[in-house]
């Protein structure tokens, strides 16, 4: 049997300033939806990924804004990845070398903290 993770919620405290920042970033708008009053649905996947991120109003998400740090991405290039985000404004950390890969974390609008991973060359 196989099992995929493809959505992850992110609680954010402004829906249409967290889309614009994860478009700004490079993530695609895969839907807005309002099916009835108190109940929006946007979802949007990072280039490449099977896994998309939601967020909107009226989901029942219980993380508070902010709290969402558990996010890893992996990345072919985390020296390109970094310039990318500061290209674009965004504060990302240095790159982090470790025996398990480099890593580069950066905040949302809201202080969810994401971590891109480059994977270490394997034999």
């Amino acid at each position: 049997m196989d099992w995929k993770i493809e959505l992850i919620f992110v609680p954010v405290t402004d829906v249409d300033r967290a889309k614009e920042f994860y478009s700004r970033v490079g993530f695609v708008a895969d839907h807005d939806q309002v099916p009835f009053d108190g109940l929006r649905f946007v979802q949007m996947t990072p280039r490449g990924s099977a896994c998309s991120i939601a967020f909107g109003e009226g989901l029942g998400i219980e993380l508070e804004p902010g709290q969402q740090n558990t996010i890893q991405v992996v990345v072919p290039d985390a020296d390109e990845a970094l310039a990318h985000l500061r290209s674009l404004g965004v504060d990302a950390s240095g790159v982090d070398d470790q025996a398990w890969g480099r890593f580069v974390t950066f905040d949302d609008l809201d202080g969810n903290t994401w971590t891109l991973q480059e994977l270490p060359a394997r034999d």
